[in-house]
């Protein structure tokens, strides 16, 4: 219902309406072409009527011009062109318009009507029409006898100045005295008229050419009464409209000149009767800045800065004088982002201004600043961040050092914070700022409030530097369509090297404050730090921090900086920081030059000076480079790898002669080897500046930054050397060391040094107390020493010694590797092989370094000789070592006879060398003279020692040994002959076979095994050959047997070398004339049955035969030889005195057990030698019980199927044995086996047969000389 009644309305109310735009007593006479044709349906003619009639309502009036004011919003172009047909209508319709205004007393008419007007002018645009209207606001305004009703003109004039700019000259030109009225409005009471016109003044001020015609204006009329107008504007509109006119006016310098200077103030005031007393502009603004009006104080800080963007150092202290960055810092609260980015922006205007500081304002701000800046990155206004970080950099740079900026380490942690948040901005400008103000953060005086926030100051680098690195990694820029121009890319690096060297600086300022704070005990670490809590919080870790930094972040973005461009000043702060870090971390700065230098940074530091401080240009890059290097080849040569440290004067000497010289060398590399290679007569100073291109040369080489050519570079040290010595100069010994090492290491394998270069060199050498100060481990500095003759026959044994003594590799481990059978040799040994492979007499100075040197460097020594020897057996070095060593030890006993032990610490050293040597000898050689002469020697200094030297005697018994048996029958008689005839010797054997079962004082097992394998032979070779006997030597016979049955863990060498000695008694039927077997002082009297066992007994027997028994289960293939060639030559003796107790020896039960027990080793076990003779001796002695017949041909079975040609010589010398045995025992039970098998050995006999003695027969074991023969056999 309610929709039909407003249905039913609306055309109702759409007549009434059309009506009250029209003029019904006048619209039917009027064209219709003035009746709009487009909502509202507006009749231009009856508006014209309708406006000025005063029958007419204000209400319709109002409603007229409301409708016609859309139109021309809506529709301008059809209400223009209706009314631009005739001139006269548009100066009647300006006319009817500007009457209705200023007749009108409603408000909100007036503003109709000055919209319309100013939009009817706009639009038209016709001069005549601006004329006419110009005409009739100065024709009012003079008329009037009060400016009571000027309001509607002034608010007219204004807005149309504001809306056509150019009027403004016009309405001074031509209308000049309308400036009169408008001083007239300014002091008429109504704030109304006085906004008006001072907004009207804005606008025309707001024109420099205006404003210049009216400066005398202003400077004589305007200006008192403007400024004490501002001072007591009460309403809003009147205070805005005169901060708007002030911001027009301090435009220019001459307004801020006129205003800002209290004399001309005064003045002016005094003529102008009835206005108050002295108004300073920066007092008033401090009084609208007090207001809680957001507008008004936006406005009074934009008026600040407009005085102060003139000259701050003219205006600033008026300003300060009034505390107005006191009401600013009060000001960074706000949430307004227009109010605080004001702010800011005065601020950091009135920062210039040291009385800023010193008032302290910007203590009492700072926390303002912080606190606003930290919430301003929270939005997202660039403009806002930019300028904030930008004023906190002012105050961070500018704040004097005296005063403190921040009272307490939470304000310097949160002004961190705040800074580590800019600094990660996306924004690169923002982020460049905050880089700045970073730099000016680490400051001493900002970070000396304790505790020293370490931790935080750390994670405001880290996003620095992470932060630039993410800038310098990112793409440079491209365009649109294909790469971008060289211009652009040009522009990208610029950029990204002015942004890395504020990083840069930032970090160098962070290591200046870490050098600073050393000195402070204060500063060292946290004083609130728990103690149990991660010491993080220190300046130790901090600066390790600062090295850690540079190393990962700093270096590597320079680096790859340098790629694109070079920077001067970049370079300079990059090399202040690497040389402040040297400073920092003492403790590392050691590794830190290694790398460095290791890195190139010689040679780049050398060629940023080449290339940039050849002249004098970039001083402070050529100090810093030239400090940096200093710092680099001191903390080099102070801890060098391969050579000794300087003394402390050396290092001195060299610290200054590098401090002179390094400033002025600023050539290239070959401009550098030229100079050195001057053969002309250097003076002093340039002699120094050659000391240091060779020191640079020299560190840069031996860390493998290899600039120059080689052989450029020796033939340059080479001319270096001839020089020095042309002039009779001496080098330091620094600059010698590095020389030498140059000469060495940059020569051609293929060319010798000159004669003369080699005299040199001699020359200098033997102005030098010691080689140790100039030496410098490396293979070719020792080839040079030992490849000339001069040198070597002088210095060869020193530079020898002194190359061991730094031989760093494990020896042992060395020799464990070539016992192994691995050929791998480390890169200095090897080259040493290759020297002595060249010239074996070194061997000569080697087995001299042996005797004479320390302990240490003799065991070097001999592991690198015997090591030598194994690899070289094609150098027959046999007859020169073992020669010289005879005088060695013909010597050694002169000195030391009767104390051997007190002889030369490397005295075994030299023993196992001989023995080595020994061993390399081939079998069957006869012994020369020398031999002879060397086993007297060494047989006489055994007789001299106690069992106690196990050092000595181990090696001198594995000689003895090793002598005895590797040779030929003719020679080992001889050979024992000489060694029995030392008494003392055997008397020592004796003392050392009863040390077998002492409780204590028992040498070394291995000495021990040694001394039963040394009696064991010398009593075979004395039976056989019926030597004579000088002095006989007695054992005990039942502590052997007890040995046997109780042996000690881990002493199967011992168990054989005994067994061996026993053997060998039983193979003699104990009637050896050297060796007396007594009984034991508690051994019962024998029984009557044991005569014809004598020495031994039933017991005894039986007791051996268990201990040989238990021994065998050990499976020990040494043990297991000896047990077995101990059982055979025990049976032999049985059986030739109790042919009864041989056959029950050898049917015992547990022999089958124990024979199994060894057949149950793998498949094919019985082919092992040790247990065919086993079962040899069992069919001997006719063991059925033990070995059937079955299992015999089982046996004969599986050998006819082996592979028989890849068993050794003595599993086909025990196999052809046992078949031997079987056949003459008639125990064949399948003939074709046997037949097979006796071919098949026949094939092979000449191996088995062949009696001489492979080298890999004679072992050392566990340090023990062993012949296998001799214990197997």
């Amino acid at each position: 219902m309610a929709v039909r009644e407003a249905a039913a309305d609306s055309p109702v109310q759409a007549r009434d309406e059309a009506a009250a735009l029209l003029f019904e007593r006048a619209h039917y006479r009027h064209d219709p072409r003035w009746l709009l044709p487009v909502p509202p349906r507006l009749c231009l003619a009856c508006a014209l009527e309708l406006l000025p009639e005063p029958g007419v309502s204000l209400v319709r009036k109002k409603h007229v011009l409301s409708c016609f004011r859309d139109v021309l919003v809506r529709h301008a172009s059809l209400v223009i062109q209706l009314v631009a047909q005739d001139q006269r209508v548009c100066i009647h319709f300006i006319n009817m318009l500007f009457g209705l205004l200023c007749n009108v007393e409603d408000g909100s008419i007036a503003d109709l009507c000055i919209e319309v007007l100013i939009q009817l002018t706009t639009q038209l645009k016709l001069e005549q029409t601006i004329h006419c209207l110009l005409d009739e606001c100065h024709k009012e305004l003079c008329n009037m006898p009060s400016m009571r009703g000027s309001l509607a003109t002034l608010t007219l004039l204004g807005k149309l100045v504001d809306a056509i700019p150019t009027l403004a000259s016009k309405l001074v030109i031509e209308h000049g005295d309308l400036m009169e009225h408008l001083l007239r409005g300014l002091v008429y009471p109504s704030e109304g008229v006085q906004a008006s016109v001072c907004y009207l003044y804005g606008k025309l001020y707001s024109s420099p050419m205006v404003a210049e015609m009216l400066s005398g204006h202003f400077r004589e009329k305007l200006y008192p009464l403007f400024l004490s107008m501002l001072d007591g504007a009460q309403t809003k509109e009147l205070q805005i409209n005169c901060l708007g006119l002030l911001r027009q006016l301090l435009k220019y310098d001459l307004f801020v000149s006129m205003i800002m200077n209290k004399p001309a103030l005064v003045e002016s005031t005094e003529s102008v009767e009835g206005l108050p007393g002295e108004t300073s502009l920066p007092l008033i603004l401090k009084k609208i800045l007090l207001s809680r009006d957001e507008i008004l104080q936006v406005a009074s800080t934009h008026c600040v800065t407009a005085v102060l963007v003139h000259s701050p150092e003219k205006y600033a202290l008026a300003f300060i004088h009034a505390d107005i960055p006191e009401f600013l810092f009060e000001h960074l609260s706000s949430s307004s982002e227009v109010l605080v980015w004001s702010s800011y922006n005065c601020l950091i205007l009135l920062a210039e201004e040291p009385l800023f500081f010193s008032k302290c304002h910007t203590v009492y701000g700072i926390e303002s600043v912080v606190r606003s800046l930290q919430g301003s990155l929270r939005m997202n206004n660039t403009e806002l961040h930019k300028q904030g970080v930008l004023l906190f950099a002012e105050i961070l740079t500018r704040q004097p050092e005296e005063i403190k900026l921040f009272t307490s380490s939470a304000m310097c942690r949160d002004a961190g914070r705040a800074l580590q948040e800019a600094v990660s901005s996306p924004v690169l400008e923002v982020a460049a700022e905050a880089v700045k103000a970073t730099s000016a953060f680490l400051r001493k005086d900002h970070q000396s409030v304790p505790p020293v926030q370490y931790r935080e100051l750390r994670a405001l680098l880290e996003a620095m530097l992470d932060r630039c690195a993410d800038f310098s990694q990112t793409p440079l820029s491209r365009r649109s369509l294909g790469h971008a121009s060289s211009r652009d890319v040009e522009k990208d690096i610029l950029r990204r090297g002015k942004f890395l060297l504020s990083t840069l600086e930032g970090f160098r300022n962070a290591c200046r404050l870490a050098v600073e704070f050393q000195s402070e005990p204060s500063a060292q670490e946290n004083p609130f730090t728990a103690p149990s809590a991660e010491k993080e919080d220190t300046l130790e870790a901090f600066s390790e921090f600062l090295l850690s930094a540079c190393d990962t972040f700093c270096i590597p973005m320079v680096m790859r900086h340098l790629e694109q461009a070079t920077y001067p000043a970049l370079m300079e702060v990059f090399f202040s920081i690497l040389h402040s870090l040297f400073v920092i971390v003492p403790h590392m700065k050691e590794k830190f030059s290694k790398k460095l230098a290791a890195s190139s940074f010689i040679r780049l530091t050398l060629e940023l000076k080449a290339r940039f401080c050849s002249g004098p240009s970039h001083s402070a890059l050529n100090q810093v480079c030239s400090s940096f290097l200093h710092c680099l080849c001191i903390s080099l040569l102070s801890a060098p790898e391969k050579t000794e440290p300087p003394s402390q004067e050396e290092l001195s000497a060299v610290s200054e002669l590098l401090q002179d010289g390094l400033p002025h060398i600023s050539s290239r590399s070959p401009e550098s080897l030229a100079f050195l290679s001057d053969c002309q007569y250097v003076e002093g100073a340039a002699r120094q500046r050659q000391h240091c291109v060779l020191l640079l040369f020299y560190l840069a080489h031996i860390h493998a930054d290899r600039f120059v050519s080689e052989a450029e570079l020796f033939v340059a040290v080479r001319s270096f050397l001839l020089s020095l010595q042309d002039q009779g100069e001496h080098p330091p010994l620094t600059v010698f060391r590095a020389s030498i090492y140059l000469l060495a290491v940059c020569q051609d394998k293929d060319d010798a040094l000159d004669e003369a270069v080699v005299s040199a060199i001699r020359k200098f050498l033997e102005g030098i107390p010691d080689l140790h100060v100039i030496y410098t481990h490396h293979p070719l500095l020792l080839r040079l020493f030992l490849l000339y003759p001069e040198l070597m026959s002088r210095f060869g044994h020193r530079v020898l010694e002194l190359w061991f003594s730094w031989e760093e590799s494990s020896y042992e481990e060395l020799d464990d590797v070539l016992s192994a059978g691995q050929p791998t040799l480390p890169a200095s040994l090897a080259a040493l092989f290759h020297i002595l492979r060249s010239s074996p007499s070194i061997l000569l100075i080697l087995l001299d370094l042996i005797y004479s040197s320390p302990v240490d460097i003799g065991h070097k020594v001999l592991i690198v000789l015997r090591t030598f020897l194994r690899r070289n057996e094609d150098v027959q070095v046999g007859g020169l070592i073992r020669g010289h060593f005879l005088l060695i030890l013909q010597r050694l006993l002169v000195e030391h006879g009767t104390s051997p032990s007190e002889a030369s610490g490397n005295l075994p050293s030299l023993l196992s060398l001989l023995s080595l040597v020994q061993l390399r000898n081939e079998s069957e050689q006869e012994l020369d003279s020398m031999s002879m002469k060397l086993l007297h020697q060494v047989s006489k200094l055994c007789g001299q020692c106690s069992p106690t030297d196990t050092d000595i005697l181990q090696p001198s018994f594995n000689f003895l040994y090793w002598s005895l048996h590797q040779t030929t029958l003719g020679s080992q008689k001889r050979a024992a002959a000489v060694l029995l005839s030392s008494t003392a010797l055997i008397e020592l054997l004796e003392k050392m076979l009863a040390l077998t079962w002492a409780e204590e004082g028992s040498p070394r097992t291995t000495l021990l095994c040694s001394a039963w394998l040394l009696t064991a032979s010398f009593s075979a070779q004395q039976h056989d050959g019926n030597l004579q006997v000088h002095q006989t030597l007695s054992v005990e016979l039942g502590q052997v047997l007890k040995v046997l049955s109780f042996p000690k863990k881990k002493a199967a060498l011992l168990s054989a070398a005994i067994l061996r000695f026993l053997r060998t008694a039983l193979q003699q039927s104990f009637s050896s004339s050297l060796v007396a077997l007594v009984p034991s002082r508690a051994q019962p009297p024998p029984a009557p049955e044991d005569t014809a066992l004598a020495p031994l007994g039933t017991s005894q027997v039986l007791s051996l035969v268990t201990g040989l028994q238990n021994l065998l289960v050990q499976k020990d293939p040494l043990l297991s030889h000896a047990c077995v060639g101990c059982l055979e030559a025990l049976l032999d003796y049985l059986h030739a005195r109790s042919p009864d107790m041989a056959l029950h020896v050898a049917s015992q039960p547990w022999n089958r057990f124990l024979l199994f027990t060894l057949l149950d080793a793998g498949e094919n076990s019985f082919l092992r030698p040790e247990i065919l003779r086993l079962m040899t001796l069992f069919v001997r002695f006719q063991s059925s019980s033990i070995l059937s017949h079955e299992e015999v041909g089982l046996v004969l079975q599986g050998a006819a199927l082996a592979d028989l040609s890849s068993l050794s010589n003595t599993t086909l010398q025990a196999l052809r044995g046992f078949l031997l045995q079987v056949q003459s025992m008639g125990l064949l039970v399948d003939h074709s086996t046997a037949q097979a098998l006796q071919v098949s050995l026949e094939g092979l006999s000449p191996r088995a047969s062949s009696a001489q003695l492979p080298l890999q027969d004679m072992l050392c074991l566990g340090g023990v000389a062993v012949s296998l023969p001799h214990i197997r056999d």
